[in-house]
């Protein structure tokens, strides 16, 4: 009975040196390897305050589980596994987008919130029907002027040229041009008022 009690003390004392022994290869690792271990979990998580935290994890289950290390690598392989898996364990509990409420305010004061921010500039359809609508409203008015005021009006408004390039376009002079813009202007008003 003692001779299996001195083997199991001496199994015990064997594998308090082994622990001992790779304790002290882990802090060399650790000591000499840290950066590089940062670096990789970094790769993984995309910033450097995610990947000190998937390291010291990495670091705690290496510590924690260091009677599983067999030695038959090198310790900064195994370290190296073990920074990688809880990088990735961290990118898995991370959720897939980031949730933003667009009631959420921007700034301290409160004034604005991200849906202020990404309203449609862009007129609403009501807004873009009547559009349309006096568009071609518009469109016949001007086809019901005289040929020359109807190419001084597209010139002018529909082409947006000035009084000048319009008068050299169409061969006469800029007074010419100012008052048959006036003439189809105030025809196109009656014509709108329906007079």
């Amino acid at each position: 009975m003692r001779a299996q009690r001195s083997y199991t003390g001496d199994e015990l004392n064997s594998t308090v040196q082994i622990r001992e022994q790779n304790l002290g290869e882990l802090e060399d690792a650790v000591s000499q390897h840290l950066a590089s271990l940062q670096r990789r979990a970094c790769r993984y998580v995309g910033n450097p305050y995610d990947a000190e935290d998937a390291v010291q994890d990495a670091l705690l289950s290496a510590y924690t589980h260091l009677d599983q290390f067999k030695g038959t690598a090198r310790i900064t392989t195994w370290l190296t596994a073990i920074v990688t898996n809880c990088a990735l364990t961290q990118l898995r509990r991370r959720p897939r987008q980031p949730h933003v409420s667009l009631d959420d305010r921007l700034d301290e004061e409160g004034d604005y919130c991200l849906s202020d921010k990404l309203a449609d500039a862009k007129p609403s359809p009501e807004v873009e029907c009547m559009n349309v609508e006096l568009h071609g409203h518009l469109m016949q008015s001007v086809a019901e002027l005289s040929p020359s005021q109807r190419k001084v009006i597209q010139l002018r408004h529909l082409d947006g040229l000035t009084t000048g390039e319009a008068a050299q376009i169409l061969g006469v002079a800029e007074g010419t041009v100012k008052a048959q813009v006036s003439r189809a202007r105030s025809r196109l008003r009656k014509m709108a008022l329906g007079v």
